[in-house]
């Protein structure tokens, strides 16, 4: 089952990394997607062991961002491929049958190639501008996501759809009325002074649209 609210981790540093997911695990996320950018996969490989032992006892999922190799070795649950990372078929050979293998995407076509790809969730984005991203895709917007969601229903197409980029609590009721699956939040929650709240608030958000629908 596809959580419907992801912790994409921040940190420049191992320490930093670790902090911001101890906090987010301790505030109620259950989906840690480590990403940590422009380092060397041994070291990503370390940083991962410590966040799977973090994850254990909250019973979270543990998602390696770029790295299939680094999640095999540290037995994640699974990996999140960039349109520009190693193919799906690649990454399924190294991470093995049952593991999940989430894509990024910014168009209806990308979305159509992640289904092809047979990913079990895709991260559609970005919603708006984010510093959070380097060479940032095309903006969408509400606008955007209703389009592509109407075509993806249109095409009898529900794989999990997980929205990303510059979200906001408040943007909250609406983009859910599209009918994604869910978010996936990096600053919003690691610069929260009241993460408990937060999480809790868009726990119960994403959750009520979910009865409505």
């Amino acid at each position: 089952m596809v959580s419907k609210l992801h912790y994409i981790s921040q940190g420049h540093s191992p320490a930093e990394q670790l902090r911001n997911i101890q906090r987010a695990l301790d505030a109620g996320c259950d989906w840690i997607q480590l990403r940590w950018k422009n380092v060397p996969a041994q070291e990503v490989e370390q940083v991962a062991i410590a966040v799977r032992a973090l994850c254990e006892p909250y019973r979270a999922t543990l998602i390696i961002n770029d790295f299939p190799n680094v999640a095999h070795a540290v037995e994640a649950h699974g990996v999140h491929l960039g349109l520009t990372d190693m193919s799906v078929i690649e990454a399924r050979q190294i991470v093995g049958p049952d593991k999940i293998i989430g894509g990024t995407a910014n168009t209806l076509e990308d979305i159509l190639q992640r289904v092809d790809e047979q990913c079990t969730y895709v991260g559609l984005g970005p919603f708006r501008f984010t510093t959070t991203k380097e060479k940032l895709s095309p903006i969408l917007g509400l606008e955007g996501y209703h389009a592509i969601m109407h075509q993806l229903r249109s095409r009898a197409i529900y794989i999990p759809i997980i929205a990303i980029g510059g979200l906001q609590q408040e943007d909250l009721p609406a983009l859910l009325k599209t009918g994604v699956h869910g978010i996936a939040v990096s600053g919003l929650i690691t610069q929260s002074a009241e993460k408990e709240t937060l999480v809790t608030n868009l726990r119960t958000l994403l959750d009520e649209e979910q009865i409505q629908a």
